[in-house]
């Protein structure tokens, strides 16, 4: 009679990323809305707006609605309470620019793409600008303090 032997590592948790999150995807983060700006808004106005909505980055786009940057709102605060900013100066002024290099391809981050994904991004990267496939629109900004709260909520 033949019997079969299961090794108990066939039992094991994985814990491989993907498992981590069970196959959810940066929609299932459910962010809200991102709002942007124009590298020509003011940053009084910028930082207004980042306040109303609870943000800490705020991407800047281009006329044509093409990300340029991102305003890191408690440090533009802290120059326009130190004196450094005026606040009817440009955003472009105090951007930081996202890098385009050959050698750092855009890496494109969607509602369907999955959080493992998202997380590998996130550990290199402050935030992620989700956007439409065809990188047109941007739909929304994503932390690891976003995923941190998709596990804590899905008690994974």
């Amino acid at each position: 009679m033949a019997t079969a032997t299961m090794s108990s590592s066939f039992f094991q948790p994985s814990t491989l990323p993907a498992d981590k999150y069970r196959g959810a995807v940066v929609e299932d983060l459910q962010l809200p809305p991102a709002f942007s700006i124009s590298r020509n808004e003011a940053i009084s106005r910028a930082i207004e707006l980042a306040y109303e909505r609870d943000f800490s980055h705020i991407p800047v786009l281009d006329q044509s609605r093409r990300p340029l940057g991102y305003v890191d709102v408690a440090k533009l605060k802290q120059k326009w309470e130190a004196g450094q900013a005026n606040p009817d100066d440009k955003v472009s002024q105090y951007m930081t620019k996202f890098k385009r290099t050959s050698s750092e391809p855009y890496t494109v981050i969607t509602p369907l793409s999955p959080l493992s994904d998202l997380e590998d991004f996130l550990k290199t990267n402050i935030f992620a600008l989700v956007t439409d496939q065809s990188r047109k629109f941007v739909l929304a900004v994503a932390t690891s303090h976003d995923l941190d709260n998709f596990v804590s909520r899905r008690g994974l």
